[in-house]
């Protein structure tokens, strides 16, 4: 029985463990980050990863950081053929990948190489790709640059956002690695070069980078509120008077004169807002500061209900 170190922290890779787990592989040991307080009480919360792991009576290790740990030292007496990477988000020390019988190898979220780093779904939408996927790769030290075992492809529609893609891409990824794994062992796999000259990156988004800006066409402002969505979102400064985050728009087909940021259209149920290069947008949903998420109708009927056909709703963009 081919037995693996996976290491992986959010619900992506926690499918892709669950998936190992149930073609019985050997899972030594799963090594996830500490547990981390989440939502508004700040509760202590396992990781998908470790959830799965505790599920099924599996050893768990949480370094903080996995060179120079202790745990380091756990995994390497493991001796497991495998090293199984998915969002881990470290570097693997040499000696670690040495100490596998046959390699360390990562899942990861794009199709290298395009799109190297920590966060690959959310710039393929935002840069409006129509496809990104799944690529299995050797681990070396350096970011996402290893040579290439298997690739497979997943289309971005027009509704999907980073939450629904993760969801589809975990899947992918599971089938993925479980076809690649039985065919590396028996020595069928011929690994191929990234081509350096294509490759792009995709460092973890900035809360700088988490602003729309009237400069933006409709379109453009549809693929970053989808690529920030369901976390962190994206806003204005300055909507109707208040910092908002737009969740859900609707690009649309007719054009306006009107500046971007102008009010192009408003009914009860409906608002559509002037953008770059006279483009359209209808706003589904939305969250005023200090507000909950609402459908638009609802906002029109309450803290919108001052906005007026022709007035510039959005202010102090770049």
């Amino acid at each position: 029985m081919t037995s693996i170190v996976f290491m992986g922290t959010p619900k992506f890779a926690a499918v892709i463990l669950e998936g190992l787990i149930k073609n019985d592989y050997d899972i030594k040991a799963v090594v996830t980050q500490p547990d981390r307080h989440t939502g508004r009480k700040h509760k202590l919360t396992a990781s998908p990863v470790k959830q799965v792991a505790l599920a099924n009576e599996i050893k768990v290790l949480q370094p903080e950081k996995i060179s120079g740990s202790s745990e380091l030292e756990q995994i390497i007496a493991l001796a497991p053929d495998l090293i199984v990477t998915a969002a881990f988000g470290q570097f693997l020390p040499d000696k670690l990948i040495k100490a596998t019988k046959i390699g360390a190898i990562n899942v990861h979220g794009s199709l290298l190489p395009k799109y190297r780093g920590g966060a690959p779904v959310q710039y393929a939408i935002m840069n409006g790709e129509e496809k990104t996927g799944v690529t299995i790769i050797y681990m070396i030290k350096k970011m996402d640059a290893g040579d290439m075992l298997a690739q497979a492809e997943l289309p971005i529609t027009e509704t999907d956002d980073t939450g629904t893609i993760f969801e589809k891409m975990s899947v992918l990824g599971r089938d993925l690695l479980l076809k690649t794994i039985p065919r590396l062992i028996a020595g069928k796999i011929q690994a191929q070069l990234q081509n350096e000259a294509e490759v792009t990156f995709s460092p973890i988004i900035s809360p700088e980078q988490e602003e729309l800006f009237l400069n933006q066409t409709a379109q453009e402002l549809d693929w970053k509120i989808r690529a920030l969505r369901p976390t962190p979102g994206a806003y204005f400064k300055k909507f109707n008077g208040k910092r908002t985050k737009l969740w859900q728009i609707t690009p649309l087909e007719e054009k306006t004169e009107l500046e971007p940021g102008f009010v192009v259209a408003i009914s009860k149920h409906q608002l559509k807002i002037a953008a770059a290069k006279g483009s359209v947008y209808q706003i589904d949903s939305l969250q005023p500061a200090g507000k909950p998420r609402m459908k638009i109708t609802d906002y029109l009927n309450g803290v919108g209900q001052n906005i007026k056909l022709g007035q510039k709703v959005i202010e102090n963009d770049k």
